[in-house]
């Protein structure tokens, strides 16, 4: 083998490892970029998140205050009914 078919084979595998170096550059930008998206795509689901948490907070207390009138609703029935008997019990035995 002579000098230069040698230079030309250690140029050619330098070339070689150039392209590979620039794949790979290329590969872990790619990658960077994918990681910047993710992130990106985190932050606004957490602040969903945040936001969801809140409603059903919200409608959480909305709903146990409408079942709190409700059950004031059905004892006020509960005592007029129970008021109404006593009356005609009352006006059953005096009359």
């Amino acid at each position: 083998m002579n000098g230069t078919s040698r230079l030309q084979r250690v140029q050619d595998d330098a070339e070689e490892v150039k392209v590979i170096m620039m794949e790979n550059m290329n590969k872990v930008e790619e990658r960077s970029d994918k990681l910047g998206d993710l992130e990106t795509r985190a932050e606004d689901l957490h602040e969903k998140a945040k936001v969801f948490e809140k409603k059903t907070n919200k409608l959480m207390r909305q709903k146990r205050c409408e079942n709190q009138k409700m059950r004031y609703v059905f004892i006020g029935i509960g005592v007029v009914v129970t008021i109404v008997i006593i009356i005609a019990i009352i006006v059953t035995l005096v009359g």
